[in-house]
């Protein structure tokens, strides 16, 4: 199965619709597919929800696509120094989910792992919880919390192979592993391509997870 991609768009080929789920590795600015998200705004794909811990800024990261308004849902832990996003929500645009940063991690890592559901105490007592089942567990109240699966996740990392693992460097593994395994196709975009297989140690997602690769360079 051919898995290395010439460029972000021949990656994105006849993966994008309009409402889709996508989700987005890295952390705040680092770490992120840039390139992906730009070849994502160029096709022109609305409606999308996006999962991601941040919502980018102004012109860059997840901001190019609250700027180009093919964002309709944005599912984060903070979404903080965007003026374009502040407008849009205010507006009654664009719609924001917060979860706290950890249960965020786990709604994505349980919809991989095939549990629909889980309780948390985490966001209980605050407007975290509106809305949502509360039982209690030895004597503590817990807020049950959905998991999480998305149509594509968009990826990051430093090093991939022609089989698609993937060996990562600092912020680009952030929500990486659970990402690739809660959506229904994983691309990599990376600094390079390796010709020989990554060596076994050092591969820190396998690629049965990820279904293409592209190479963008530094």
């Amino acid at each position: 199965m051919k898995k290395v991609f010439p460029d972000a768009h021949a990656a994105l080929a006849g993966l994008l619709k309009d409402g889709m789920l996508i989700m987005a590795g890295g952390f705040g600015l680092c770490g992120i597919a840039e390139t992906l998200i730009l070849a994502i705004r160029d096709s022109g794909v609305k409606n999308l929800t996006v999962v991601s811990n941040n919502a980018g800024i102004d012109g860059a990261g997840l901001g190019i696509l609250l700027e180009s308004r093919q964002i309709r849902k944005m599912i984060s832990s903070y979404v903080g120094e965007n003026k374009t996003f502040a407008q849009q929500y205010l507006a009654g645009e664009l719609e924001i989910e917060f979860n706290p940063q950890g249960t965020l991690a786990e709604r994505i890592r349980a919809g991989g792992a095939g549990i629909p559901a889980f309780y948390t105490p985490v966001g209980y007592g605050t407007a975290l919880a509106d809305g949502k089942e509360v039982r209690t567990f030895d004597g503590r109240e817990h807020v049950l919390e959905h998991a999480i699966k998305g149509d594509v996740a968009l990826l990051r990392a430093d090093t991939a192979d022609r089989y698609g693992n993937l060996a990562f460097r600092y912020a680009q593994m952030n929500f990486a592993p659970v990402m690739a395994t809660a959506a229904k196709l994983a691309l990599a975009e990376v600094v390079s391509v390796l010709e020989e297989p990554i060596p076994h140690e050092r591969v820190q997602l396998p690629g049965s997870y990820i279904d293409r690769v592209v190479a963008v360079g530094t």
